[in-house]
């Protein structure tokens, strides 16, 4: 697991308690995942892997978890389970991480880089020399913790560029995100999803808005947060099924939205 806290856990009258930010929190709390998450944000703020608004990106996250009631719901099961089918049979995958994305998820998806012998990459809006040495030394720490040093860790010299794509994040990788046929961009931008599917790539996202132009423009969207569908992911491609034929992304992705409309009508007949 990546560090939560630089403080130790102890035990009182038999409930482990957890120091956060927050105070202490006892692993028993009906939130604890979600203020775990958000601890490790916290953290990862000071140890500056992330930009000042990463926190709000991640609020805004969490409400339409919220309303999944926090958990994987079989539209996203679904989608993970194609993802996995696909990703297996990738002649040059890669996945592209953000600050948030390491922060939170990190250790699996350097255990997803392994199994898919595909590199890491590096790939964010605010970036400055600072924060990309900051995020890139943090995820070999953890490889090296992991003893997965052999995992190939992309971003630091770019050498190519996505086309029609402005800004910081059209810098890019010959070897990683440009070369690749398919993408696994937890977190993305909706313009850099667009960008790379106009590029003929597969791009798989992570996003718990369903209604987001990244959502919408992904090859397939898992409608989840994102460390619950990397450890969901790694489980799958150790124990894969095929890939669907008849898998639609589109009724994937509404049916995790009927689920959150569904939690807002029972709220409504319950006032």
């Amino acid at each position: 697991m990546n560090r939560v806290s630089e403080h130790s856990p102890r035990k009182t009258d038999g409930a482990l308690l957890i120091p956060t930010t927050m105070g202490e929190v006892p692993e028993s709390h009906p939130r604890y995942a979600s203020l775990m998450s958000r601890q490790r944000l916290v953290d990862a703020m000071k140890e500056g892997l992330l930009a000042d608004s990463a926190l709000i990106a991640h609020g805004r996250g969490e409400a339409f978890d919220y309303l999944i009631g926090e958990r994987t719901c079989p539209g996203a099961i679904a989608a993970i389970d194609e993802v996995a089918a696909r990703l297996l049979i990738a002649e040059h995958p890669v996945i592209s991480v953000n600050g948030n994305t390491v922060a939170l998820a990190c250790d699996e998806l350097l255990q997803i880089s392994d199994k898919l012998r595909c590199p890491i990459e590096v790939n964010i809006y605010y970036r400055t020399p600072e924060r990309m040495e900051a995020l890139l030394g943090h995820i070999r720490n953890r490889a090296t913790a992991l003893g997965l040093n052999h995992v190939e860790i992309l971003g630091d010299k770019p050498d190519g560029q996505i086309p029609g794509l402005d800004g910081p994040r059209s810098k890019c990788c010959k070897d990683g995100i440009l070369g690749a046929d398919m993408v696994l961009v937890p977190l993305e931008d909706g313009d850099r999803c667009e960008a790379l599917v106009a590029m003929g790539k597969q791009v798989f996202v992570i996003d718990l808005n369903p209604l987001s132009r990244t959502a919408k423009t992904a090859t397939i969207c898992i409608v989840d947060e994102v460390q619950r569908t990397a450890s969901a992911l790694l489980s799958r491609l150790k124990e894969p099924k095929d890939s669907d034929p008849q898998f639609d992304a589109s009724t994937s992705r509404r049916a995790v939205l009927e689920v959150m409309l569904g939690a807002l009508e029972r709220d409504q007949s319950d006032a």
